[in-house]
């Protein structure tokens, strides 16, 4: 509604004008926040998979010294089977696989990721091969771990 002026202008905003503003705005956020929180899922993935390499190194650098991947020196190389570490941000949970010639390192989406649909687990082995796989199983290894 309308209000008079005495000088020969109305003031303010009618009803229709405010519902078209809000719903430019209704709009423009249903577009903004899904896009933006796949970004912020696709950018979680790093860190699975720098929290991955580090422990692939550890684990090399304990075969390197003593020739099995088992009871080697510190964590994951003594770790006991299925043990499990949270990435720095809680996004991911890793567990290892380990024998004296071989381990497989995998990192579950937690917390905050578990939305990642398309990403839900990684993993890598002594070999350096790489897997991803979504919430299906599917193989998401090109989009997962070769770009997005």
């Amino acid at each position: 509604m309308k209000s008079w002026n005495p000088r020969g202008g109305e003031r303010g905003f009618s009803l229709i004008e405010l519902m078209i503003a809000v719903t430019i705005i209704a709009i423009l956020t249903a577009i903004a926040v899904p896009s933006y929180r796949r970004y912020v899922l696709q950018g979680n993935r790093t860190d699975a998979i720098k929290t991955m390499a580090f422990y692939q190194q550890a684990l090399e650098r304990c075969y390197s010294q003593n020739f099995t991947y088992v009871n080697a020196g510190p964590t994951p190389c003594t770790a006991a089977p299925g043990t499990a570490v949270n990435t720095t941000n809680n996004d991911y949970q890793l567990t290892f696989a380990i024998t004296p010639t071989t381990y497989v390192i995998t990192a579950t989406a937690i917390n905050a990721q578990v939305p990642d649909t398309q990403c839900r687990t990684f993993t890598i082995n002594q070999a350096g091969t790489q897997t991803a796989a979504d919430t299906s199983t599917n193989d998401q290894t090109q989009a997962c771990w070769g770009g997005h």
